[in-house]
């Protein structure tokens, strides 16, 4: 039963390949326009027009470029990263000519400018002996049959006289057989070698993509830069507002009630005497604000780190966490040790954010949560039975779990057709040590 769905993969890569690479070399044609484009205003730097027109024609640049990234990326399963360095804080308070000049210059200085003027100059020839060389066998076999069926018997009608391959095509082509059978073979061949070809040559055509197009090492740093102090930002913010929520909570709770019973032991105080009945009342509901306010207390801390992350780690708390929702919660937990505390922190409660967010907009009768650990990836998927349509946008809880995790270079993906089910999959970076999970 496993055997069959293996030779239909094999089958439909190799009748999709060429055809995905034809489609590659097809944008090409688009792509010479736009290189000559970008060479024609390249050009006119030296007489000043072209410190004008490069910012302007640059985002059609990279709207070619970025199809080819988007392209390779499904057809060919090699990752190609946007490589542009960001731009200089600069820019965002230059106006003007001086706004213009300061763009230039740092599109000028990208090494990714160059590599994309490059792979538009160049692609058009690599594709046709990559990509596209296995669609263009298979046409070119298609075109041996027909030769072989009809139209080398019009071609020697016509008096024409061609070559297909070594085998020639004039009037007498349909009065020697063997020419005919000969041609229909060589056109078989063509298409078998196209058809067996394809993933191969498609796979090489993706690792010149991802060499060209993908980031230098000074882009990728630079990306890296900012990516982490974005995070380093957004990490920053959220610590300063669970602070002030921590803040809150004491002054609202806690310590709004420490205060009372203090007043209450000093009413208490001068009542012992005087009236010991209404002493003991009070003394009563003093015990009952302590508890009050150690209970709350205890739901603070649990806000912070919940007892049972620190006592059992992530996937007892995890558990926990599933024993309180208000839905069935199937928890698996494949963890061969304990991560590191800041990373199992974020993803306790990444993931109870994720069940709370079910719980109230999901409409889901279950939910599963898978918690296991790949290569040197922490990997938690929360799925749900739910209405699904659920997204990133609009500052949704999600996408604040995705800040949350971003924090640790985490990455969060969302699967969520209408009508669900509704899957959220999250990655995180993390060693294992080599203990045993308590």
């Amino acid at each position: 039963m496993n055997g069959e769905p293996t030779r239909q993969n094999w089958l439909m890569e190799r009748v999709r390949a060429p055809w995905r690479g034809l489609g590659l070399w097809l944008l090409s044609i688009p792509a010479i326009f736009v290189a000559g484009l970008l060479n024609s205003t390249l050009s006119m730097v030296s007489i000043g027009f072209g410190v004008l027109l490069v910012p302007m024609v640059m985002p059609l640049v990279r709207k070619m470029t970025d199809a080819y990234r988007s392209r390779i990326t499904e057809w060919t399963g090699h990752r190609i990263e946007r490589p542009y360095l960001p731009e200089a804080p600069e820019e965002a308070t230059e106006t003007g000519s001086a706004l213009q000049l300061r763009r230039f210059q740092r599109l000028i200085a990208d090494p990714a400018t160059w590599r994309d003027l490059g792979w538009l100059v160049a692609d058009p020839i690599v594709s046709v002996f990559t990509a596209a060389l296995p669609g263009l066998m298979i046409l070119y076999g298609f075109w041996g049959w027909n030769l072989t069926l009809w139209a080398g018997g019009v071609i020697g009608d016509l008096g024409g006289n061609e070559w297909y391959t070594f085998i020639q095509v004039n009037e007498d082509y349909t009065s020697h057989p063997a020419r005919m059978v000969g041609t229909a073979v060589l056109g078989t061949v063509f298409m078998v070698a196209g058809f067996l070809l394809g993933p191969t040559m498609l796979d090489v055509y993706g690792k010149w993509g991802r060499t060209l197009l993908g980031p230098t090492e000074k882009s990728r740093l630079a990306l890296r830069v900012r990516h982490l102090t974005e995070s380093r930002s957004e990490a920053v913010d959220a610590s300063a507002a669970e602070l002030r929520r921590i803040e809150r909570d004491l002054h609202d709770g806690a310590q709004a009630r420490l205060v009372a019973m203090g007043m209450s032991l000093g009413a208490i105080e001068h009542l012992l005497d005087k009236d010991p009945a209404k002493a003991r009342l009070l003394l009563a509901e003093t015990r009952a604000s302590s508890a009050k306010a150690l209970a709350e207390l205890r739901d603070l801390v649990r806000g912070i780190h919940p007892p049972v992350l620190a006592d059992r780690g992530i996937g007892d708390a995890v558990r926990a966490l599933a024993l309180d929702h208000p839905l069935p919660v199937e928890v698996t937990v494949d963890l061969p040790s304990r991560p590191e505390p800041p990373v199992e922190s974020a993803v306790y409660f990444a993931v109870c954010e994720m069940l709370t967010n079910t719980a109230k907009h999901s409409g889901a009768q279950r939910v599963w949560v898978d918690l296991g650990h790949r290569g040197d990836m922490i990997q938690v998927s929360v799925t749900d039975d739910g209405q699904g349509g659920a997204t990133l946008e609009g500052g949704t809880g999600l996408r604040g779990i995705e800040r949350r995790i971003g924090t640790f270079d985490g990455v969060l993906a969302l699967s969520s057709p209408p009508g669900g089910p509704t899957i959220v999959t999250m990655e995180v970076p993390c060693l294992l040590p080599s203990s045993p999970q308590v």
